[in-house]
């Protein structure tokens, strides 16, 4: 089976960033990751660029790793010199080939050019180290001219010519036909690095593969100088999920290692992210959950598992959520509810959606055990009705309670320190002062304003009987008044027996 070479240059590409700049700690813990990941070739960085890049490189490339290590190099010999003093095995010299390049930047002749690329290749292969040749800006440059100077530097024993879309304007079909061109008329192999200035970077970098290109840069989570680079994932994903062909990547790492990544550069992945993201596995509609749960592939690829890249399946609550994956969150997390209370958490969990709030799997199994602990409809001594709370500034807290107790309807008000206070106090008054409310504890279950509050209230009757009971909800107010009637209704069973 065709083996598609993975290069990675995360380590050059991240310190181009702006504000992003490896120290020799985090790049020796990344490389560490990609040669676990089971990258073929390590770009460590530009070992002439500063003396701290240079230790970084030599220290890593003395680790004992099993990827090959690159240095970056122009085309100077001082600047490939510095590369192998710092013990690579490749080094990666690039000069630019595209008529916008030559005139602003290299000024050079296209003759000469080509003469200082075959030079940079004869004095690196003379001190035994693989090459590695890129022609800048290759996309923007003529094919032919291309081709002059790639097979100028094939015969001076490079060992692989690299085709980079500097500046990302490359597409797909463009791509595909340069690669194709080049693969009739060189016999070193030929390696891609796309950018991703018009989001086609994995797109470009999957039809260099189709065109027979043998060796691929990345970077993890497509870091890179301005839009970023082809992301590793994606791109090793479509080689092997789609494409059948074969990486030495161990795919089960992917996530891991993208974590890493985001931990040391403090760019968080959108959770959209292919692959990686949080929710590239995640389901909330009612109706993709349930296929999902009978069977995995009805909205997930197939040829690609969570379990492949590493990552989980969820099952994500909100207002889409049916009642089979509200089922199976909670019987995953050991409860067992009936068909009426289930109903009732759909209901709660749609209404609070509604609402706007984002509903984790804490708020669901909080609900449900509040739900869960409810006394019977028909067991219950107060039926609320309505609840009304008034507070401000320059308002004393009031609450009207308008409730079911024993048949007969009542409503009852009390003013309070605060709009709790207030509303709990109403409460109690629907039953006769004998109850009082001896502990009251509030919660907020997950983080933000929005937050499910979930309330703790302990009652006591004249007899010194008390019960506690709680309440969930994004209004404290409603979800305290909710845990008050449920104890007194307890207590209340508990005196009737």
């Amino acid at each position: 089976m065709r083996t598609v070479t993975i290069y990675d240059t995360t380590l050059r590409d991240g310190e181009q960033m702006p504000g992003i700049s490896f120290p020799k700690s985090y790049k020796i813990q990344i490389a560490k990751q990609l040669d676990k990941l089971g990258v073929d070739v390590i770009e460590a960085g530009f070992p002439a660029a500063t003396q701290g890049e240079f230790e970084a490189v030599r220290e890593i490339a003395n680790l004992g790793l099993n990827a090959r290590i690159s240095g970056l190099a122009r085309l100077v010999n001082e600047d490939i010199d510095r590369a192998i003093q710092a013990d690579v095995d490749m080094v990666h010299i690039f000069i630019s080939t595209s008529k916008i390049q030559i005139e602003h930047t290299v000024k050079k002749t296209r003759e000469e050019i080509v003469e200082m690329a075959v030079e940079g290749v004869e004095y690196i292969k003379s001190h035994g180290v693989e090459c590695m040749f890129s022609a800048m800006d290759a996309t923007r440059t003529e094919v032919e001219y291309l081709k002059t100077i790639y097979k100028a530097v094939e015969d001076a024993g490079v060992d692989i010519v690299n085709v980079p879309d500097t500046v990302g304007v490359a597409t797909p079909f463009s791509m595909y036909e340069l690669i194709s061109e080049l693969k009739k008329a060189l016999e070193v192999p030929v390696d891609v690095h796309c950018h991703n200035d018009l989001g086609l970077a994995v797109a470009n970098t999957y039809a260099a593969v189709k065109a027979g290109a043998d060796q691929v840069q990345v970077t993890i989570n497509g870091i890179g100088e301005r839009a970023g680079n082809a992301s590793l994932a994606d791109v090793v994903i479509l080689i092997k999920a789609v494409e059948g062909l074969d990486t030495n990547i161990k795919t089960e790492y992917l996530v891991e290692t993208a974590r890493l990544i985001e931990r040391l550069t403090g760019i968080k992945l959108p959770p959209n992210t292919p692959i990686v993201g949080d929710n590239a596995f995640s389901h909330e509609s009612g109706i993709h959950a349930h296929g999902v749960l009978s069977e995995a592939t009805t909205f997930e690829p197939g040829i690609v598992t969570p379990e492949m890249v590493g990552h989980r399946r969820r099952i994500v609550v909100g207002k889409h959520a049916g009642r089979h994956q509200i089922k199976k969150l909670l019987e995953d997390a050991g409860y067992a509810v009936g068909d009426d209370v289930l109903t009732k958490i759909v209901d709660k969990v749609k209404e609070l959606g509604d609402k706007g709030k984002k509903i984790t799997d804490l708020d669901v199994i909080t609900l449900a055990e509040v739900l869960m602990g409810e006394v019977r409809k028909e067991e219950r001594v107060i039926q609320l009705d309505e609840a009304t709370v008034i507070t401000g500034n320059r308002i004393t807290p009031t609450a009207v309670i308008n409730a079911d107790v024993n048949g007969e309807k009542k409503i009852t008000s009390a003013i309070g320190v605060g709009p709790v206070d207030a509303a709990l106090r109403a409460v109690a008054e629907l039953v006769g002062k004998q109850i009082r409310i001896t502990e009251f504890r509030m919660d907020a279950i997950t983080g933000g304003s929005d937050a499910l509050a979930e309330v703790y209230v302990t009652v006591e009757d004249e007899e010194g009987r008390s019960f506690t009971s709680r309440g969930a909800g994004a209004d404290i107010v409603m979800a305290s008044v909710d845990a008050v009637i449920n104890a007194v209704n307890y207590l209340m069973k508990m005196r009737n027996r």
